[in-house]
């Protein structure tokens, strides 16, 4: 019997603790032996899920390297703009590594990270987690099936929830381009890597459009106060009173607070204090809230993505047109119905929820994972490996530079991309 694959995390935030539940639960294939994380509280609450000696908890990633390798592989959860110097020191040692996505905010930094881990001969798998949900899982199947033919236009929706976006992208740590990254990026590399591995084509070109229209100064209820604290009279969808305190979403509290299973005193601080009570209208956010990209793949076939913030719930819908038939998919409906051309007929197939979050994703990429890193499966593309997803970066940044651009078509060819510092002056 093999023995489990060892791990340290790198960061021990909300998805951080998710990964690592794997392991709680299959301590046969994954066990936790180490975590890095500035936060004490945080910290020392991994150490006591997972039982970490004293000794294998450190504070900073810098502190996992300044030992010889001392783990199989190292889950990296750090925020976007930290990925690059933590995965290049784990390559170097020869770690196998689990990226959290995006990569990184440079795509430079996203190309280098993928040749270094090439030339080291080290395996890092980035987490697209939608790829391993039941449902995206048995749409790529049904694809590969020929069932409904070549594949000729795909149209996907996300539906980010005006909830979730005044929460991250707002309020929240990726509400600024500067300090994160672009919203295509940051939120829509899942969309934009789950496109390209359904078509199973290069993109030649693309284009985008897409704007922050409501989220502003302009739209702010007229003598509304910075805090929502501070006495907003204003009826708001938004008010963080409601979002945080009042509400039983464990999540939102949670990470306004920046603790597991806050009090409601600690939230109540939280809004008074911490940028989570913030205004909505009234942040340093510039992220779209809305957004939508046209893409020309190899041998004609063309796909529409659109991200929206102004949905009631987090989803997302998807229909493939093929020369034999189409498919019609929703995450939240758990079903897939499939239609076909030369039987005039259409048949439903309904999928399920998988284990964990997003949908079954977090934990369908944990096994997926284990067994790459193993050899129980050697084929790179069972998985989200970093030398397509490097590439499929780029159709992000090659999006926000059209959208910087009014528009303009982006030839993809030779495309790598630009920093998102220099976006602004495109």
């Amino acid at each position: 019997m093999k023995k489990p694959l060892t791990a340290i995390l790198l960061g021990a935030g909300q998805r951080g603790f998710g990964y690592c539940e794997f392991a709680l639960e299959n301590p046969d294939k994954l066990q936790i032996v180490g975590v890095a994380e500035p936060d004490a509280v945080r910290r020392g609450d991994f150490q006591k899920k997972h039982g970490i000696a004293d000794t294998d908890c450190l504070v900073t990633w810098e502190d996992v390297f300044s030992r010889d390798k001392w783990a199989d592989v190292v889950i990296i959860c750090t925020q976007d703009t930290m990925h690059y110097g933590p995965a290049m020191a784990a390559i170097a040692q020869g770690y196998d590594i689990l990226l959290e996505k995006p990569i990184s905010p440079s795509p430079q930094e996203c190309m280098e990270i993928s040749k270094a881990a090439a030339e080291k001969n080290v395996k890092v798998v980035v987490c697209h987690v939608l790829r391993y949900t039941p449902l995206f899982s048995k749409v790529k199947e049904i694809i590969e099936s020929g069932e409904i033919g070549d594949v000729v236009t795909v149209v996907h929706n996300e539906n980010v929830g005006d909830a979730h976006h005044s929460h991250s992208f707002v309020r929240g740590h990726w509400g600024n381009t500067a300090k994160s990254s672009p919203m295509i990026l940051a939120k829509s590399c899942h969309d934009t890597d789950l496109i390209q591995w359904l078509i199973d084509k290069n993109c030649i070109r693309l284009s985008s459009f897409g704007s922050l229209k409501y989220f502003k100064k302009e739209n702010a209820p007229e003598g509304s106060p910075e805090r929502c604290s501070a006495g907003c009279n204003e009826s708001c969808a938004y008010d963080a009173r409601e979002m945080y305190l009042k509400s039983d979403n464990m999540w939102f509290r949670s990470v306004a607070a920046g603790y597991f299973d806050p009090t409601n005193e600690d939230v109540e601080n939280a809004i008074k204090t911490g940028p989570y009570g913030r205004c909505v209208f009234k942040c340093d956010n510039d992220v779209v809230d809305h957004q939508v990209v046209s893409f020309d793949f190899e041998d004609g076939v063309t796909a529409i993505f659109s991200m929206s913030s102004f949905t009631p719930d987090i989803s997302r819908s998807l229909k493939i047109m093929g020369t034999k038939g189409e498919i019609r998919a929703h995450s939240l409906k758990e079903s897939i119905i499939v239609n076909s051309f030369e039987k005039r007929s259409e048949r439903e197939e309904i999928v399920g929820s998988g284990k964990g979050g997003h949908g079954g994703g977090d934990h369908g990429i944990m096994v997926a994972f284990c067994d790459y890193v193993s050899g129980e499966n050697k084929d790179p593309k069972a998985v989200s490996e970093i030398g397509i997803s490097a590439q499929n970066h780029m159709l992000s940044f090659a999006a926000e530079k059209s959208r910087l651009n009014a528009g303009a078509v982006v030839e993809m060819e030779g495309f790598v991309g630009v920093e998102v510092r220099e976006l602004t002056d495109c």
